[in-house]
């Protein structure tokens, strides 16, 4: 059989029964990182550890050898080269929040959607890298690669798993995630996150912060804000509140109860690295807050986050913008708000940054814009920015294939949000998200078209061969 004689959609429709039921079974596992239960034999909690070995075990069922590296990452593999070609997916997901409108993991069809909490970042389109290299092993195809398909467990957080596996494997000659968008993404923004640590003092002002908290992740724009408040005049907050509320796109509701007042804020979530789409629910808070008086550390922390993190996307308030040509502007998101009286507060500002400024330039003009306040400014390490040339043989083949099968323009493009695929010197994302999908990554209802991961299937099947074959 010639690869011209193949009718890739073809192939991937005939498997699409038996797809749609090994992603259920890796949906219907609630693989959120969970340190507070991790152990040596579940790293990363037991979810992605769940995830994982279920995964895998789908590969061995198939005939593929796998492998399991401590419960932090494993492999598929198939073929034989002295070059390797990676395909690098998570089983972790990210926290589910509050919106839901079906259990995030019980997955289900409706109208052609596959809702459930990975459907789309990164089970789905994972699991439809995997069939495609079991439609290639089926057809018994001849390669001159190996393929290895890589799981990691927590590529929401920290990457612990997959820096593990690459501690005592090779890193891969060349390949791509599917963890993102067609037609390809071939350079990727550095990624830091800023943490400004406040005191814990709020004694002082007519209103005391006992508590206020908001957000679930760095790369996650909170949907929903709480604040607890000790108040001298409670009729204060109550009598602005819903003035406050009017014209705004956020909701909420403030109840008092003596002199405690408690206040919700619900915004929209989105995926961190596209903070304009989503509505931040804890700067909306912190904005209605800042027009009152709080005493100490408390005032600090409200300030700040009202005066310098609200509704700036592009960090201009903070003295960090910055745009390139090629890469595009640097975005900023805070993705978590944490006060507690009498202990600490903190911020967390998640940064998607071109090249042309640097984790030390953010950082200098953070600490400076700080000054007048009474916070420490930290910058754990991040990721540089990411690019392969859009004259590569691994880019010029992905993009021809995109466009063989789908007729659509294909071009380089350059994202905010980190995938596997940095990881390797030759390395992109490439798919599952088509231009006219809808992008519900890291939201409430997340979905996934069906029609998409079997479309998506068909064009990684003919996409890895032709660069193994």
């Amino acid at each position: 059989m010639t690869t011209q004689a193949i009718d890739w959609k073809a192939e991937a429709a005939k498997r699409k029964d038996d797809f749609l039921e090994d992603l259920f079974t890796i949906l219907k596992i609630d693989s959120v990182r969970d340190d507070s239960k991790a152990t040596k034999d579940a790293p990363v909690g037991p979810g992605p550890k769940k995830a994982l070995e279920e995964f895998l075990a789908i590969g061995k069922r198939d005939g593929f050898k796998a492998e399991n590296f401590d419960n932090w990452a494993g492999h598929i593999e198939y073929g034989d080269g002295d070059e390797i070609m990676g395909v690098l997916a998570h089983v972790d997901v990210v926290p589910t929040g509050t919106g839901w409108e079906t259990d995030p993991f019980e997955p289900v069809i409706k109208e052609g959607r596959l809702y459930a909490r990975g459907s789309s970042d990164d089970k789905g389109p994972g699991m439809a890298a995997y069939y495609a290299i079991k439609i290639i092993k089926e057809l018994g195809l001849p390669v001159s690669k190996k393929i290895r398909f890589i799981l990691g467990t927590d590529e929401e957080s920290e990457w612990k798993g997959i820096k593990h596996y690459l501690e005592t494997q090779q890193e891969p000659d060349f390949g791509f995630s599917p963890d993102a968008a067609f037609p390809i993404i071939n350079g990727e923004k550095g990624n830091v996150s800023a943490v400004l640590k406040f005191g814990g003092n709020a004694a002082g002002g007519t209103h005391k912060l006992v508590e206020f908290e908001s957000g679930l992740r760095p790369n996650m724009v909170p949907q929903d804000a709480v604040a607890v408040i000790d108040s001298k005049q409670p009729e204060e907050l109550e009598n602005a509140f819903q003035d406050f509320l009017s014209g705004q796109p956020v909701s909420g509701d403030l109840a008092v109860d003596g002199h405690r007042v408690t206040i919700q804020i619900v915004g929209k979530a989105a995926h961190g690295s596209t903070p304009a789409k989503g509505v931040n629910a804890g700067t909306y808070l912190a904005r209605f807050l800042s027009e009152f008086n709080f005493g100490g550390d408390a005032q600090d922390f409200i300030q700040v986050a009202a005066l310098y993190l609200h509704e700036d996307p592009a960090g201009e308030k903070l003295g960090v913008a910055h745009t390139d040509e090629v890469m595009g502007a640097l975005t900023s998101n805070t993705g978590i708000f944490k006060f507690k009286a009498d202990e600490e507060g903190q911020l967390t500002i998640n940064m998607r940054y071109p090249q042309g400024t640097s984790e030390e330039i953010i950082g200098k003009s953070i600490n400076e814009k700080m000054s007048q306040y009474s916070v420490e400014v930290t910058l754990p390490e991040g990721k540089v920015p990411h690019y392969v040339p859009g004259n590569d043989p691994l880019v010029r083949t992905l993009l021809d294939v995109y466009h063989r099968q789908t007729g659509l323009e294909a071009s380089e493009q350059v994202i905010g949000g980190g995938t596997y695929g940095r990881l390797m010197t030759r390395g992109v994302a490439y798919g599952a998200m088509f231009p006219d999908s809808v992008d519900t990554m890291h939201q409430a209802n997340e979905f996934m078209a069906v029609d998409d991961l079997m479309n998506a299937m068909a064009i990684y099947a003919e996409a890895i061969y032709e660069l193994v074959k």
